[in-house]
């Protein structure tokens, strides 16, 4: 493995991409703290709004819990798809955004998004397979994709055109061993949300390469800006799509590990007997959510009022609108695109402006040792010399973290 840290106390990185994983890189960036560093430290590394005392659930979710673990019935084990009124549940809450209806047979349940990508990964693959992926994207699918025995194909997110997907690239890339294309949507870790438009266009493409979509939906309704989230379920009749999701985000719940995986296939594809019967079969090995949580989501997904969603909206809105404007006043860091969604945004680092720093992750390994803030480096998803920047916390410590960053460009700036 490669050093990539010039000589500091931390680590060697390891920036292959089928072994990145955020968790792991921001593992090896709080080993480099300066604990005698009398600041407190902030990280933008990681989009878990919880570490922030603006973000918090709502009553509702909080007493649904409390409730159905009190209530001394469900502290056996749940079927291992999910318990059914969790699953009808999902299945109306999604098809509240769908020109169809799911059923509770569409709805699995999953222990947080991450094993819902791993189920879809699970499903499609098959010797001598590939899938495409987004570049940049959220690295687990590569991850989950080289335990699969998947070869990666990426296909570039247009940075000049708000991230939206390169389609003349997925068609050069796509052969008949291609079992599917990912998008995730609204974006991370871009920040960004597509038009219904360019969404009805992927689903085109994908139907003229005959491979599904894996609709990647975590952020699902963190849309803030010009463009309403529309869910890629909309163009199920176009293309069968597979729909992952959780609470983690839109509730603020990520430690609850509750998410879904959803066939949003109308014309059947995924429902052929065969099929569900290796999905139940694969899900009867997979340890699913704790089963008091499982009973609190229909509760957790009827009663939330929409006064909730409209505070979280506002929140992420106010602090994406500083994080951007803070970031453009530091030379060597630009936001090219506003974030419109979800709870990050790519930021481009010019290391042309900086003297004695080689690349992103060196970047982020330096400002961490000496301003005790934490950034993701750009390569943990797939983009050197780019950063990716959190701003799912409160605006005082957006600040904080940024006036810091300012200091540190203006201590390592090349000089004229």
């Amino acid at each position: 493995m490669e050093n990539r840290t010039s000589g500091l106390q931390a680590a060697p990185v390891d920036t292959t991409s089928t072994t990145i994983t955020i968790k792991g890189i921001l593992s090896l960036l709080l080993q480099n703290v300066d604990e005698n560093d009398g600041r407190r430290l902030i990280s933008l590394g990681m989009g878990d709004p919880t570490a922030f005392s603006c973000f918090h659930t709502t009553h509702v979710s909080q007493e649904a819990v409390v409730d159905a673990l009190q209530s001394d019935k469900f502290n056996g084990y749940a079927p291992t798809v999910g318990l059914p009124q969790t699953r009808r549940a999902i299945a109306e809450y999604l098809s509240r955004d769908l020109p169809y209806k799911l059923t509770s047979d569409d709805v699995f349940v999953t222990s947080g998004c991450t094993q819902a990508i791993d189920v879809a990964l699970a499903m499609l693959a098959r010797p001598g397979a590939n899938i495409l992926l987004p570049k940049p994207c959220f690295p687990i699918y590569e991850l989950c994709s080289a335990f699969r025995h998947l070869e990666i194909r990426h296909f570039d997110l247009l940075q000049e055109n708000a991230w939206e997907v390169d389609l003349d690239a997925v068609e050069a890339l796509a052969d008949h061993n291609t079992v599917a294309m990912v998008i995730i949507n609204p974006g991370n870790p871009c920040g960004n949300v597509y038009s219904y438009q360019h969404l009805e266009k992927i689903a085109e493409t994908a139907k003229k390469l005959r491979i599904p979509v894996i609709a990647d939906e975590v952020y699902g309704h963190l849309a803030f800006g010009d463009k309403p989230f529309v869910p890629m379920g909309v163009f199920g009749s176009t293309v069968p799509v597979l729909t992952l999701g959780s609470l983690s985000k839109r509730w603020i719940v990520p430690g609850w590990r509750l998410g879904w995986f959803v066939t949003t296939d109308p014309c059947g594809m995924f429902r052929i007997p065969k099929v569900i019967e290796r999905i139940k079969k694969y899900f009867d090995i997979l340890g699913g959510p704790a089963t008091f949580i499982q009973a609190a989501v229909p509760r957790i997904l009827q009663q939330t009022e929409e006064a909730f969603f409209k505070k979280t909206l506002y929140l992420l809105k106010q602090s994406s609108d500083i994080c951007c404007d803070r970031i453009n006043e530091i030379p060597c860091l630009t936001c090219p695109s506003k974030p419109e969604g979800s709870m990050a945004v790519m930021v481009k680092l010019d290391l042309s402006l900086l003297e004695d720093i080689n690349d992103d992750i060196e970047f982020c390994f330096k400002l961490v040792k000496e301003e005790s803030v934490i950034f993701l480096p750009g390569t943990a998803v797939g983009l050197t010399s780019w950063i990716r920047v959190t701003f799912a916390a409160d605006p005082s410590s957006i600040e904080e973290a940024l006036r810091r960053t300012k200091s540190f460009y203006q201590r390592h700036a090349r000089k004229l």
